[in-house]
Parts: structure tokens; C-alpha cells; sequence
């Protein structure tokens, strides 16, 4: 294998589908690598969101050259272009060859959740070639850009004993929360706040429920919402309420108390049949969480406190934002041969950096009280006052703020966390993550260990308790981050300064950014969002910027993010690109049904009248056979649309996947 610079992509292919409201990849990624030797790096890696501003980016560009100038934009970081890479891999049409994945070697299982496993299990390539990994990639199912179909099996599990990889299907509560997302209306990190917030409970019968339904594949798009309707009966005749929330919150909670302690148990008997199965020691063996359910932090903890796990694997983009580091990984195993390489993941701040301070504060200038240089104990009084913005070097990857894009507090504080769930426009009852001393961990949390990406859930020890109330659960347990000086020097001297003044080692930690937005890419959006927020502090690149004038900030939304390529595209290039490439006016949702199933699509060539007129018909005929198709298309159509182009909260839905699965015939 050549040494050089290497793209692996996790995009949707450009083209006509892009008019017709058709995305086969939701957030879409890249990741820059470089080869030399036996050493390989991660130089950077980019999730589009944080560019476009839409969550879980999936609007795919119009045209390649539009790909290949946005890319370009990218890799210019590094100074480097798409001609200076020596191969690049994930993305047809892009792609430079297509011996880097493992499509054929695994038929029944999705290369999706391949790229997943690899994502986890190689982080390092000394744990993966010396050690053994047991591996589950657990989401809400693949995509179809390479595998081109639904495979049989969706979820896959791995074992690896010293880089000899064995893969086998495993089942997955994925689509049992993307269910209960779309039914409730609300998010998975909500929901999963939610079962913890309240004492509601209720019961159902949960050996019954997975002893009934398939959770492995194309199966689950119908056993999951039946399982959740078969849950929600059995809770509400049961379910207690918690005076302190609404009727319909404790309903809630009380639902996803058993559909968390029912995805626990999914996950439960694929390890414990992955244990026995290749006679495993636990204590000798790391777990690998890959998939967005590796968000789970509780189920996290909890697997590898039963099991006695040696270790967790896992990155901050464990869920689809991560695709394009596992496609690399799988990609430089397989094409080494399976021979050893040097690999250690570098960390999470990995995204693009904003140096451009002098630049924003020129924009915003009349709302700029002050600019100075950090001082750590000036940063410690600010925060003990009010919760403050916190914006450093290159951004974090994955959908959790790991502290170069955050908002902090005081922890000791409840008006602190009740202030960065206004900022938020969270629920009251909403906790807030804290990021902690590394070296302080044990003595605060119980069976704590380093959880650098946020991924696990400790326990406060009763005797600390008092005295950090902002980011404690019910249950007094905490979803941590924990840092060394290694990880991010700056925010660990902050952490330092707050331990020396207080005691505790600790600051709340969340998300820079407004309700159903992606965490904030740059300078600009950090102000605009601190201006509208009336947040009084902001540090930007070690300085320290006070803002004032708050009253006359006219803006009322988000800072605009790069949209030209997505978003707006204008009439003459959506007319010109219609006219090379459907110049005989198939309509548009015929186009969309087209372009669903890639196996149809791919048998006509829209640019000849022949062509046009054969998809039309093929389209046509399963219209007339299926007066149903026409309304399912159309839903779809409309929840596509929304999703290319909505920013915010009412973004957030899945996709028509009941309509998906009856134009695709899966």
C-alpha cells in the first residue's frame, strides 16, 4: 500500500435525486488521513452539519464539481486538494477505486455497520493487533450508497483475536428509540433524560417483547413499532405519575424506563452469546460500541460494570458522523493485508478551527464591551457568576461539546444549570454533563474510569452529592467527561483554576448551540448566539470578550451557515442540470421513486428518450398496481424535502420509513 494522503467519505453521490428530495446517507463526513510507512494518522476529520447548519446533514450537492470545491474548501486547511490524495473511498463517484471495502466478503451483513465495528475496535492499533475485541455496531440501520440493497442482517457484532476479524448479526434497540423519537416528539437524548428525571414507573412484560420481535434487520422497520405500541399498552395500565411533572411527562418516563431496561437486555444476550460462543474472558477483553445506541451512556456503564470488561472502545462519533473513520480503518486493514500498522486515535478535536477573532469582533463591534487576555482566575469568577461561552481551537467531533465548543458552569450551582437549560431552551429538568480532572475522577464517581468522550454515566459518591447539584440525575449518577492535560491543555487549566478557588474539579459542560442546531463551527455563531442568549462572557482563543447592548441585537435566529451548496441552489442550475439530465421531464415524483430504489434507478439512462420513457413506465406501472405507492411517495417527498432544507427543532424527525420500504419493495 503507497504512502501519501488518503480520503475516506461518507457522502450522498450528487445528481439529479438531489431535486427530487432523494438522500440515501444522513450526516455526512469525511476524514483526511495520512500514510507513511507503517504509521498512519488522522489529520482531520469534518461532519457537514457543523458547516451547512442542518442537523444530521443528508442534503447531498447538486453537481460533483459542487462536491469537489466544498471538499477542496476542506482540505485546504492542510494545503493540500482532492488531486493530492492518493486514493479516496466511501463515496461512489468520488471514490478513486473500490477494493477498499468489504461489499462482497459480507453478503448478508450491511458494509454500514462493518465501517461501524471498525470505527471502535481499531482506536488502537496496539490493543486491536495484540489483544481481543468483542465489537457490536448497534444503530438504527444502514445506508444502501455501496451494499446498493438492504442486506439481510443489519446490526453486526465482531470478534477480533490479535486482528483476525470474525463478524456475525447481532440485534439492535436502534430502531426501538428512533420509534419512540418519532412517536413522542422528542430527541433520544431527551427521552433517555427523561426516563431518569422522574419516579414514574410502569411495567411490561419484557422477556415477551424480545422473545416476539426481531430486532436483526428489515425486519425490525415493523417488529420495533409494534414492540413500542405493545410496550406503550402495557405501561399505561400500569404507570404511576410523579407530582412534579405534567401527566403526560411521567407517562413518558415511565415508557422509557422499560424500553432503555428492554434495549439493555438486547444488547445483554449478543454479549453474553458473543462470550460464550468464542470462549471469551471479559476481563481480558475490550468492549467496541459503535452506532448511534453507543449515545446510551447508561447502557455503556452498565455492560461494562456486569461483564468486567478490560476496557471500552469507542470514539466521539460513535453514530453515523463517525462513518467515515471506520471506512478508513476497515479501508487500511484490508488493503494492508491484515499486516500490522501503527495506529492511535488522536482525540476529538479534529474539526475545523476559526482563528479569525479580529474579524468577528470588526462585525459585531458595537455589542463588544471588552477584550482582554484569559486569566484563569478572572475565567473562575465569571463562571461562578454566570455560565460563560467557551470556544477553543479546532472543534470537537461527535454530537457532544468535549470542551472546545461549550458552554460552561458552576456545578455547586443550581440557578447555573437552570441558566444553561434557558440558554438551551431545555425541559427544567434537563441535567447538565460535567467534565472533570481526570486525576480527581475516582474520588467523586464510583467504579469511574477515563471517559474521555462522554460515552459513560458514573455515580456521584454519597458524600459528594451536596455539592454538585447541577449535574446530578435522580439517581444521582452523571454523564462524564474526563480530561487530562493532554487531551486539551487550555480547558484543563481552566478545570485547575475552578478546583483551586472551590474545591471541586469539575464544570458543567454542554453544547454550544441553540435548540435542534449543531454545535457552533465558529467565532461568528459563538457571538451571535451570546448576543441573542444575553450571555454576558465569552472566551475565544485564550481571550477574554464581554459583550453589551443586548436589547438592540436585531437578529432572532442562528448565524447562517455555509447553505449555498445545500439549501440555495438556484432556479437556472436546478433548470440547467433538469435539462441534462432528465431532459424528457420525468416528473418529480416519479424521479423520487426512481431514485429510492436504487435497483431501478439504475437500469435507465434518463438522458435518451428511451430511457425516459422505459423509467416512466416502470414507474407508472407500480402506481397503477399500488394506488397506495402514490400517497406513500408523496409523504416521503414532503419529509425529504423538510429535512434537505429545515433548520432547528422541527428538522428533527426520521424519514417516511414505512414509505421508503414500500417504494423499495424491501
Amino acid at each position: 500500500m503507497r504512502d501519501g494522503y488518503y480520503l475516506s467519505s461518507y457522502l450522498t453521490t450528487p445528481g439529479l435525486h438531489r431535486l427530487a428530495m432523494v438522500s440515501y446517507r444522513h450526516d455526512n463526513n469525511i476524514s483526511l488521513w495520512h500514510k507513511q510507512g507503517s504509521q498512519i494518522q488522522l489529520l482531520g476529520h469534518w461532519e457537514f452539519e457543523r458547516m451547512s447548519g442542518l442537523k444530521h446533514h443528508r442534503t447531498p450537492f447538486l453537481t460533483m464539481e459542487d462536491l469537489h470545491s466544498f471538499v477542496n474548501g476542506l482540505l485546504s486547511a492542510f494545503g493540500l486538494s482532492l488531486d493530492d490524495m492518493t486514493e479516496v473511498w466511501g463515496t461512489p463517484g468520488l471514490a478513486t477505486t473500490n477494493d477498499y471495502h468489504f461489499v462482497e466478503e459480507y453478503p448478508e451483513l450491511s458494509f454500514h455497520s462493518i465501517a461501524h465495528l471498525y470505527s471502535a475496535m481499531l482506536l488502537d492499533s496496539e490493543t486491536f493487533f495484540d489483544g481481543d475485541i468483542l465489537g457490536l455496531a448497534v444503530d438504527g440501520g444502514p445506508d444502501r450508497m455501496l451494499d446498493q440493497q438492504y442486506k439481510r442482517y443489519w446490526f453486526s457484532g465482531a470478534v477480533s483475536r490479535r486482528g483476525v476479524v470474525e463478524t456475525f448479526p447481532v440485534a439492535s434497540p436502534g430502531l426501538l428509540y428512533s420509534t419512540a423519537k418519532n412517536r413522542f416528539k422528542m430527541r433520544e437524548g431527551t427521552l433517555m433524560a427523561l426516563a431518569t428525571a422522574t419516579t414514574a414507573a410502569g411495567r411490561c412484560d419484557r422477556e415477551s417483547i424480545l422473545d416476539t420481535f426481531d430486532f436483526t434487520g428489515l425486519a425490525a422497520l415493523e417488529g420495533a413499532p409494534r414492540a413500542f405500541e405493545e410496550i406503550v399498552a402495557q405501561v399505561r395500565a400500569t404507570a404511576s405519575t410523579d407530582p412534579d411533572f405534567t401527566e403526560e411527562e411521567s407517562f413518558v418516563s415511565a415508557a422509557m424506563k422499560e424500553i432503555q431496561a428492554i434495549s439493555v437486555m438486547v444488547m445483554e444476550r449478543s454479549i453474553e452469546a458473543a462470550l460464550e460462543r468464542y470462549d471469551l474472558d471479559p476481563a481480558e477483553t475490550h468492549l467496541a460500541l459503535a452506532g448511534g445506541y453507543a449515545l446510551n451512556c447508561p447502557t455503556n456503564s452498565h455492560l461494562m460494570a456486569k461483564y468486567g470488561f478490560r476496557g471500552l472502545l469507542a470514539p466521539p462519533c460513535v453514530d453515523d458522523g463517525g462513518q467515515a473513520v471506520g471506512i478508513g480503518l476497515a479501508a487500511f486493514h484490508k488493503k494492508t493485508g491484515g499486516e500490522r500498522f501503527t495506529f492511535r486515535f488522536p482525540g476529538a478535536y479534529l474539526g475545523r478551527q476559526d482563528d479569525d477573532l479580529d474579524g468577528a469582533l470588526a462585525e459585531f463591534g458595537e455589542y463588544v464591551a471588552d477584550v482582554s487576555d484569559l486569566d484563569p482566575d478572572q475565567a473562575v469568577r465569571d463562571i461562578l457568576a454566570e455560565p460563560i461561552a467557551w470556544f477553543h481551537g479546532r472543534s470537537e467531533i461527535g454530537p457532544r461539546a468535549l470542551g472546545n465548543r461549550s458552554l460552561l458552569g458552576d456545578p455547586t450551582s443550581r440557578a447555573a444549570k437552570d441558566a444553561l437549560n434557558g440558554f438551551k431552551l431545555r425541559e427544567w429538568w434537563r441535567p447538565v454533563a460535567p467534565v472533570v480532572l481526570e486525576e480527581h475522577l475516582e474520588s467523586w464517581f464510583e467504579d469511574s474510569r477515563p471517559s474521555p468522550y462522554m460515552l459513560e454515566t458514573f455515580t456521584i459518591r454519597e458524600e459528594r452529592r451536596g455539592q454538585i447539584p447541577a449535574v446530578a440525575h435522580l439517581d444521582y449518577s452523571a454523564r462524564v467527561q474526563s480530561l487530562n492535560a493532554e487531551q486539551n491543555p487550555a480547558l484543563h487549566a481552566l478545570l485547575t483554576a475552578f478546583h483551586r478557588h472551590t474545591g471541586v474539579p469539575m464544570l458543567c459542560n454542554t453544547s454550544l448551540n441553540d435548540k435542534g442546531e449543531p454545535i457552533i463551527d465558529t467565532i461568528r455563531e459563538t457571538i451571535n448566539f451570546c448576543l441573542r442568549r444575553r450571555i454576558g462572557i465569552a472566551y475565544v482563543n485564550g481571550r477574554r470578550v464581554a459583550f453589551r447592548n443586548f436589547d438592540s441585537y436585531p437578529a432572532k435566529g442562528p448565524y447562517p451557515r455555509t447553505r449555498q451548496p445545500f439549501t440555495a441552489i438556484p432556479d437556472t442550475r436546478a433548470k440547467a442540470v433538469q435539462a441534462e439530465l432528465n431532459p424528457y421531464g420525468l416528473p418529480e415524483l416519479y424521479l423520487h421513486v426512481l431514485y429510492l430504489d436504487l435497483a431501478l434507478s439504475g437500469k435507465f439512462d434518463l438522458r435518451t428518450e428511451e430511457g425516459a420513457a422505459e423509467a416512466f413506465e416502470a414507474v407508472d406501472s407500480r402506481l397503477r398496481t399500488d394506488p397506495s405507492l402514490r400517497q406513500a411517495a408523496e409523504r416521503s417527498m414532503r419529509r425529504a424535502e423538510h429535512r434537505f432544507t429545515a433548520f432547528g427543532p422541527d428538522a428533527l424527525l426520521n424519514l417516511e420509513l414505512g414509505a421508503v420500504r414500500q417504494i423499495t419493495g424491501a
